[in-house]
């Protein structure tokens, strides 16, 4: 049986697979791939941290890590989609960078830090990417809105200022049939806004609701 190839990871952008047997990039980089064949291995023990709090699981070393997520960790935030490498619907943050979960190994989580969007909120307050997604309709069906979510903090951590195209740009790999962009990338720009603001010490009951920044 051919080789199941897993762990293709991005830095921004969601990296594509043709098939699940041809990773394929265009632009952008593959830091690895790991080749695995489906055997009767045993379980492995793997320790990480999940949305800040240490995790051990056993896991089959076929599993991927969205069915870790989502089977045994119970955060079904994180979607499945195509399974291809194609949707983006499964990213997550593994330290900090968005990969794919459907083409990762859980075997590769060992010792990373995991965020999934049920870590997004902090002391039951939302992240401002996210109350900016919800007064500006970024999500309607809301199936693609976590990993976009998870992917444009990624963005906004490393680059807190960017422009419409370097988001346009960041979130290329995320697939929504709902929005038509549009509305994602203006709740982008009015959660930089908010994020300005915050680090000003300006109450954001103060910004209002559809402000823009002009790249």
């Amino acid at each position: 049986m051919a080789g199941l190839y897993y762990n293709v990871r991005y830095p921004y952008n969601i990296v594509y697979a043709t098939s699940p047997l041809q990773p394929t990039t265009g632009n952008l980089k593959v830091n690895r791939v790991t080749t695995l064949k489906r055997s009767t291995q045993e379980n492995a023990h793997i320790s990480c941290r999940v949305n800040g709090e240490p995790v051990q699981v056993s896991v089959a070393p076929c599993k991927t890590l969205l069915e870790m997520l989502r089977e045994d960790l119970r955060l079904t935030g994180t979607k499945h989609g195509c399974e291809l490498g194609e949707c983006g619907a499964c990213a997550v943050l593994v330290d900090g960078d968005p990969i794919l979960s459907c083409l990762s190994l859980a075997l590769d989580a060992e010792g990373c830090a995991i965020d999934t969007i049920e870590g997004m909120a902090q002391d039951g307050q939302l992240h401002p990417l996210q109350a900016a997604f919800a007064d500006l309709g970024g999500a309607q069906c809301g199936y693609c809105t976590p990993a976009i979510l998870l992917t444009a903090k990624a963005l906004l951590d490393r680059q807190p200022n960017p422009g419409r195209d370097r988001i346009r740009e960041a979130l290329s790999g995320n697939l929504c049939r709902c929005t038509g962009y549009q509305q994602i990338f203006e709740a982008v720009e009015e959660a930089i806004l908010r994020l300005r603001r915050t680090e000003q010490g300006t109450d954001l009951k103060s910004v209002p609701v559809g402000a823009r920044h002009n790249p």
